[in-house]
């Protein structure tokens, strides 16, 4: 579980194997008509009835920007339209701007199938059947059913710098309050709260490495790993390290409002520690799928690797 309320499209992808294939001349886009500039929101208008029963992709715009590879990330902004109510079901420009996308494994084969070798600065329209995209139960927050079929328009805005592989700077000194970062190398395992003090209820945060990189701002992407641990307990609830980097918006409520106050300002290539109370984290409710209770205090290692 990624630390963050984030509607992120590598989260509600199908794991599920899809082919694309491009668009024909008897296309389920000839149901619709798609204007407006690349990185402005899109304009549909909904012709007929839109039909999908594979995925098929086609580029309404071709972007002069460089070519987009398997294992590169992309900022982009997408645009989701449910084919049966003919109704906006998501838009990146509705939730706080362009979503970082690396084009590996974690990623829905919908979208790294229609963006791997596009260029910057194109627009792709993909049709697909609802269950390739957000699995066979749907998804009842998006209001799209398993059986809908789904229009993807996708702006390839950006293409970043690769992401650091670990933190790169100073060591600085670990204060009190925080717990014993446990790892090795440029891994972190888990957290050691021997003779660490009982959390004050206050949020806070400490540069335990000093990055040199770019000074990240508010709307900006960021890549991170991370490992986040309830205090007091012998193993983590979540972590990055032993998976792929998570990338997602930051300052713009994206994550959990403790993430949101504390990476601001920090530098790429800075390793920090957390001390997150309920109210800065997920609340009265906690997240009882990842054992956090209402009156659990988080505490997160988070390694800042890029910022787009």
């Amino acid at each position: 579980m990624l630390p963050v309320l984030l509607l992120a499209l590598t989260a509600c992808g199908s794991n599920n194997s899809s082919s694309s294939s491009t668009a024909t001349s008897s296309s389920p886009l000839d149901a619709v008509t798609i204007t407006g500039a690349v990185g402005q929101k899109p304009q549909i208008e909904w012709k007929g009835t839109l039909t999908s029963t594979k995925v098929e992709s086609t580029t309404i715009t071709k972007g002069t920007g460089d070519t987009i590879n398997s294992g590169d990330q992309v900022s982009a902004q997408i645009w989701i339209g449910n084919g049966t109510s003919k109704q906006q079901a998501y838009s990146t420009y509705d939730q706080g701007g362009a979503q970082l996308l690396t084009l590996n494994d974690q990623l829905s084969p919908v979208f790294s199938d229609a963006i791997t070798g596009a260029s910057v600065g194109s627009r792709i329209a993909v049709t697909a059947p609802a269950s390739q995209l957000v699995g066979a139960s749907g998804n009842a927050q998006l209001g799209i059913q398993a059986t809908d079929p789904l229009l993807v328009v996708i702006d390839l805005i950006s293409k970043p710098a690769p992401p650091l592989t670990g933190p790169q700077g100073k060591a600085q000194p670990s204060p009190s309050w925080a717990p014993k970062v446990v790892g090795k190398g440029k891994t972190v395992t888990g957290l050691d709260f021997k003779n660490t003090p009982k959390p004050d209820g206050k949020l806070r945060s400490a540069v335990l490495i000093q990055g040199t990189g770019r000074t990240v701002a508010k709307g900006q992407n960021i890549t991170v790993n991370y490992l986040g641990e309830v205090y007091g307990a012998s193993k983590p609830f979540d972590e990055s390290y032993s998976k792929e980097p998570a990338s997602f918006g930051i300052g713009t409520g994206q994550v959990i409002p403790g993430w949101d106050k504390t990476l601001v300002g920090q530098k790429v290539g800075s390793r920090v520690i957390l001390a997150i109370p309920p109210k800065e984290g997920y609340g009265k409710t906690g997240q009882p799928q990842a054992g956090i209770k209402g009156t659990d205090t988080l505490y997160f290692v988070v390694d800042i690797l890029g910022a787009a």
